[in-house]
């Protein structure tokens, strides 16, 4: 059974079709190499406008990549909407993808490529004016933190600089809609933490664009999004909402943090 907050998101995105990204009865399923039927994500729907962050939380195999791959039309809903700034993901999806900014699960890089060289060929592929690609490509070094790495080749870094140069790539020209599968996977807590910080200026600082991401961590998705989505194994939402909303309504016990200052004597 449905909970009453998935259900009144169901029908608030029923009547609403003007939402950035709009994804309406969204239900897909496969069929195994045996012809059996598999149903990777029953029924869900959600919207969100510039300025929001919207987290897909769940354990492997709850359906998140699923969703993510129909919203980069990387496989076609068997039911339901999907609509980036009102076009249509399976129809229109030469439009859609011109405004969206992908980050996937595992890095799209070339190892030989250096990281600037990445940056300025990203600019390329998305069509930015020639006399901006040196602004946008210095603006993205600095602020995810990547200029003492600029000249390396890119198969040498970290697994944290690398998903950095992932998130660079995704966020390159400030395109309004960005997704991002599980940004910080592979950082230390500190890189994590910075990867914060940057996905935060971006959807709820600026306003300009509407962020999806997925994680597995209540921690990144309460520090992140405005809204989250906690899917279970079967594709279905099991609660929806802000994350404070969810802890009161789910929530059992009590969080305490304690900050400790060493004296100095």
């Amino acid at each position: 059974m449905l909970d009453d907050d998935v259900i009144a998101e169901e029908e608030r995105v029923r009547q609403n079709t003007k939402e950035v990204i709009r994804v309406a009865d969204f239900r897909k399923a496969y069929t195994t190499a045996f012809g059996e039927p598999f149903l990777a994500v029953e029924r869900i729907s959600f919207g969100l406008d510039y300025g929001e962050c919207f987290a897909l939380l769940g354990v492997n195999g709850a359906g998140k990549s699923t969703t993510f791959k129909s919203l980069t039309a990387d496989t076609e809903p068997s039911q339901g909407e999907i609509s980036i700034s009102g076009y249509d993901i399976v129809k229109q999806f030469e439009e859609a993808r011109k405004l969206i900014g992908y980050c996937p699960q595992k890095d799209a890089i070339f190892p030989l490529m250096t990281v600037e060289e990445h940056l300025w060929f990203y600019a390329r592929i998305k069509g930015i004016p020639a006399e901006m690609h040196n602004d946008i490509v210095e603006r993205a070094i600095v602020e995810l933190n990547l200029a003492d790495h600029r000249d390396k080749p890119s198969g040498t870094l970290s697994g944290g600089n690398k998903r950095k140069l992932s998130v660079a790539m995704a966020t390159l020209g400030n395109p309004p809609i960005i997704l991002l599968d599980e940004p910080s996977a592979g950082m230390d807590p500190e890189a994590r933490r910075f990867m914060w910080t940057v996905v935060e200026k971006i959807s709820q600082r600026d306003k300009k664009s509407a962020v999806i991401l997925t994680t597995h961590s209540m921690e990144e998705a309460e520090a992140l999004s405005t809204k989250m989505g906690i899917m279970v194994r079967g594709g279905i939402f099991k609660c929806y909402g802000s994350s404070q909303h969810i802890k009161n309504k789910f929530g059992t016990g009590y969080e305490c943090e304690i900050k400790i200052r060493k004296p100095s004597y």
